[in-house]
């Protein structure tokens, strides 16, 4: 039975074996160097910002006498006491940062954790007790050196998050898929070539994070997933994505292509209405689906480093876009829809082949930032004069031989970059726009 004997430590009063416990941990910091003689473990009376994590790297906080939470962060401790198996309340556990090659034993006795830390630290594998754990809803495991996972890891029926990210994980144990409660996933930067065929059986996913592996293909099952609303397949070797794609029709935040190998989007990308962003950057992209002007949501889309030779008229449907990034294609031309895209902001289109601009391009009157250079544009229409609210216009490297009067009706224009044209004597506006505070190189 335990003793029911109260301790005052560090303002808190506790049960001695909580205290003791805590002794013992004082001890290990002391002798890891991070703590000193005359210093206890702080009590914490709010343990983090609703979540129940300590707000510094040392502490605890209590309740009726008990420890549910504790951190020891960066305290270079090559092992945990054994005494820590007195803190059987104990809900939150944050050990980031250390030397832990291995986990006690003795923590599969603490079986009401709901959220357990390891980040940082130098462990070779997981226990397979950690199926005592029947409590934990969050595991976070960055930065290790996990190369395996234990089949136990399906045990945890009540996980809801995982974080494995920058591991050298090349499989997932087939238990993986037991993991039903599972909402957020990261298993960024590791060395997965494929995901088991069950992986997507876990439809409670609202977040999968899968970049920096080496896949090659994905499944049509990921149809499956329709809760995801975010999903980063970035820097991986996909020449192709399957067609199920478009049935992620909650993915609303962000949807990350990045740095793969892909030649082509599918036309059901269309079907992402809700989508905010999308990164397809640093692939071999020759064209867009049509479809794409159908992402009424989308309000940055990044698309540079492809080989795209033109933009779909579509493009103007997206209402709501507020940055564009296609810099270092092929374009030559911008569709005359462009001039629809009212919320535009932020336009970089450097690095293309463009040798005009549409006569539409005025109407675009909250664009703030323009980058042009590197294209080959000779002439610039009228209408850039509509651009009231641009304040930065870099057209360096074309082959511009005369400039538009009406750049010098733009009110809030700070910077002007006209280097490396043929532009020979320049209009006395450019005078008056430095005049007024416009930087202007030339």
């Amino acid at each position: 039975m335990e003793s029911t004997e109260l301790i005052a430590y560090a303002g808190a009063t506790l049960l001695a074996s909580q205290a003791e416990a805590l002794e013992a941990l004082e001890r290990a910091l002391r002798g890891a160097g991070s703590l000193r003689e005359d210093e206890s473990i702080p009590a914490i009376q709010q343990a983090g910002a609703g979540d129940g994590r300590i707000p510094l790297d040392i502490g605890f906080s209590a309740e009726q006498q008990r420890v549910v939470a504790l951190s020891a962060r960066y305290c270079n401790l090559p092992a945990l006491p054994e005494e820590l198996v007195a803190l059987s309340d104990l809900r939150h556990l944050d050990i980031t940062g250390n030397q832990l090659i291995a986990l006690p034993a003795s923590l599969a006795a603490l079986t009401k954790l709901e959220k357990l830390y390891l980040d940082e630290n130098p462990l070779a594998a997981l226990p397979e007790w950690l199926a005592a754990w029947r409590e934990l809803r969050e595991l976070h495991a960055d930065k290790n050196q996990l190369a395996v996972l234990p089949e136990a890891l399906g045990q945890l029926a009540s996980l809801e998050v995982l974080y494995l990210y920058d591991n050298p994980i090349s499989a997932l144990p087939p238990s993986f898929s037991q993991l039903k409660k599972l909402r957020v996933i990261c298993l960024d930067k590791n060395r997965l070539t494929a995901l088991p065929e069950s992986f997507w059986d876990l439809t409670q996913l609202e977040s999968a994070i899968l970049g920096e592996n080496q896949f090659a293909t994905l499944s049509e099952r990921i149809g499956n997933l329709t809760r995801l609303h975010t999903l980063d397949l970035g820097h991986n070797a996909l020449a192709a994505l399957p067609e199920a794609l478009g049935s992620l029709t909650n993915l609303t935040r962000f949807l990350y292509l990045s740095d793969n190998r892909l030649t082509a989007l599918p036309e059901s990308l269309g079907n992402l209405t809700s989508l905010a962003y999308l990164n397809a950057t640093d692939n071999q992209l020759t064209a867009l689906p049509e479809s794409l002007g159908n992402l009424s949501s989308l309000i940055e889309l990044r698309l540079y480093n492809n080989q795209l030779a033109a933009l779909p008229e579509s493009l103007g449907r997206l209402a709501r876009l507020q940055e564009l990034h296609v810099m270092n294609n092929r374009v030559e031309t911008l569709p005359e829809s462009f001039g629809n895209l009212a919320s535009l902001k932020l336009l970089n289109a450097s690095g293309n082949r463009l040798h005009s601009l549409p006569a539409s391009f005025g109407k675009l009157t909250r664009l703030s930032h323009l980058d042009l250079r590197n294209n080959r544009l000779t002439t610039l229409p009228a209408s850039l004069g509509g651009l009231f609210s641009l304040t930065f216009l870099d057209l360096r490297s074309n082959r511009l031989t005369a400039l538009p009067a009406s750049l010098a009706e733009l009110p809030h224009l700070e910077k002007l970059d006209l280097r490396w044209n043929k532009l020979g004597t320049l209009p006395g506006w450019v005078e008056r726009l430095q005049e007024r505070g416009c930087v202007v190189y030339t």
